[in-house]
């Protein structure tokens, strides 16, 4: 599964963007430098999101919506098709329409 495919599935299960993940985060006080257990613990207790969806959001949440360009085009189950993942929900994604 892509990253990107990750954060549409998120989306799916709880209704809320990625965009929204990194608002309501920066209202608990995680953002960089925040360590990832602290916020997977947040996102299961809440959300009821397991470790691999809560890694991807942590992903977000600190560091943005960059990739690694290794991850683009690989070919591969997990390739995104670009280095920036979006975070305005998956039904605005021009990528996808």
């Amino acid at each position: 599964m892509s990253f990107q495919a990750y954060l549409d599935n998120i989306e799916a299960k709880t209704g809320v963007t990625p965009r929204r993940f990194i608002e309501l985060a920066g209202d608990k006080g995680f953002g960089p430098g925040t360590k990832a257990g602290e916020i997977v613990a947040w996102l299961a207790a809440d959300y009821g999101l397991g470790r691999g969806h809560a890694m991807a959001l942590v992903h977000v949440i600190t560091k943005g919506p960059k990739i690694d360009a290794e991850h683009v085009d690989s070919g591969g189950a997990h390739a995104d098709a670009s280095d920036t993942l979006w975070l305005d929900g998956a039904a605005s994604n021009p990528a996808t329409r």
